[in-house]
């Protein structure tokens, strides 16, 4: 139960945080943004307020913003249907009735002989006495149906494709971007909660190991390598990485004496890393504010190096596809987190913010990424992309990613049955 409630609450934020950049910068554009959703399927709860519907849906596996103009508008009134319209101050229509709903204040009726809803905004009823009278419509006016079904008509200067190149970017990128932003708080509080690393020792050194034959210790403490100086055991991972198994210089201090060693990391398969084998001891202090911040900072960029790293390796082959991990592994390990504690919960919550954010940057079909990088060949070639082709790139895109979920989540499931 708690790795269930801990997995959809810390999937909730990090989707919320990512619908929240959306949403702010689509606000900031002027783009008319019809729902702002948590989950997908069935809503299980919602609201409306102001011009968009706020919603929780059944399934907590992501969310949306659904701007105007994203989609072809279906936002239309039958010609030749009976309508009942209620005016506004000034005599615009402000709310237009297809259906039996009682309509309050000043209204009018007739039959729709023509009507504009996107550029010019109106709309032309002809009465029972066969008059045709043309009536402006408020670029905020909704068409209701019935008391639960009611659509704000989107003008086109409120349409996604109508607002700039730097506008829509800026609205796209602002997802992503905000999970980043997350990721840098989130490491900074880890950082104020455990203080900053001043040196690295070694705590153990097992047996038979890289690093036992190149002569470490337990108690050893790591100085520098090849020639980089080390302050943190972030150092020293990313240095052991970035060897590729060729041989490290350790420069290290033993009972006062310093002194250097060559080491040959080896590839670990079962971790799908290099390693050295060695358990690290960090030594701690407590952080000022603008050391929190730039931890905060340096964390995630080392981590968005680590991440990238590993899609590199993925396209090489040095790992394969059944190392991939899915809701089910994120679900268990997220569990585990909280189990742990707040500090390993919130360490996880960075990073797969990180993750998620570093992800939907990649020019992949149905993901911000590649919505990005339409709007950059757009920019280049001075004029937009068939809506439709661009559609169906999205489209095939997202059937992709569905089929590589389903694999991930077999390989999930799979280990979850062999490990039991």
């Amino acid at each position: 139960m708690l790795t269930i409630v801990a997995f959809i609450l810390v999937l909730s934020v990090l989707v919320f945080i990512h619908e929240l950049g959306h949403f702010l910068f689509a606000k900031r554009a002027g783009i008319l943004v019809r729902e702002f959703a948590i989950g997908f399927g069935p809503k299980l709860f919602s609201i409306f307020r102001g011009e968009t519907l706020y919603s929780i849906r059944a399934l907590p596996l992501g969310g949306f913003v659904r701007m105007a103009g994203e989609d072809p508008e279906t936002v239309e009134i039958p010609t030749g249907s009976r309508v009942t319209a209620e005016q506004e101050e000034k005599g615009r229509l402000i709310r237009i009735y297809l259906g039996d709903v009682p309509a309050k204040g000043k209204v009018v009726t007739g039959k729709v002989l023509e009507m504009d809803l996107e550029k010019e905004l109106f709309l032309v009823l002809e009465d029972e006495e066969g008059r045709q009278t043309r009536f402006s419509v408020h670029p905020q006016a909704v068409i209701q149906r019935d008391e639960k079904n009611v659509l704000q008509i989107a003008p086109q200067d409120r349409q996604f494709g109508s607002k700039t190149i730097g506008q829509r970017a800026s609205t796209i990128l602002a997802g992503p971007v905000f999970n980043i932003i997350l990721s840098i708080i989130l490491f900074a509080i880890l950082t104020m909660m455990t203080g900053v690393e001043t040196k690295v020792s070694i705590y153990k050194v097992n047996p038979g190991s890289p690093a036992e034959r190149a002569g470490l210790k337990a108690g050893d403490e790591i100085v520098s390598i090849d020639g980089e100086p080390i302050r943190n055991t972030e150092a020293v991972s990313m240095n052991i990485q970035k060897s590729k198994g060729e041989p490290l210089t350790f420069e290290v201090r033993r009972a006062g004496s310093t002194f250097e060693l060559e080491v040959d990391p080896e590839w670990n398969e079962q971790n799908k890393m290099y390693w050295i084998d060695v358990q690290l001891q960090p030594h701690m202090r407590k952080a000022t504010l603008s050391e929190a911040v730039a931890s905060g900072f340096k964390d995630t960029y080392l981590w968005t190096v680590r991440i990238f790293d590993g899609f590199g390796q993925l396209i090489t082959g040095q790992i394969g596809i059944e190392s991939l991990g899915g809701p089910v592994q994120i679900a268990s390990i997220t569990g585990q987190a909280a189990e742990a504690g707040s500090i390993p919960l919130i360490r996880w919550t960075a990073l797969l913010s990180l993750y998620l954010g570093v992800f939907n940057l990649l020019p992949i079909p149905a993901l911000d990424g590649s919505r990005l990088a339409f709007i950059a060949f757009e920019a280049v070639r001075g004029r937009p992309v068939d809506p439709n082709k661009e559609s169906l790139v999205h489209f095939v895109g997202f059937a992709l990613l569905m089929m590589l979920m389903l694999v991930v989540t077999y390989n999930d499931i799979m280990r979850v049955f062999y490990s039991g």
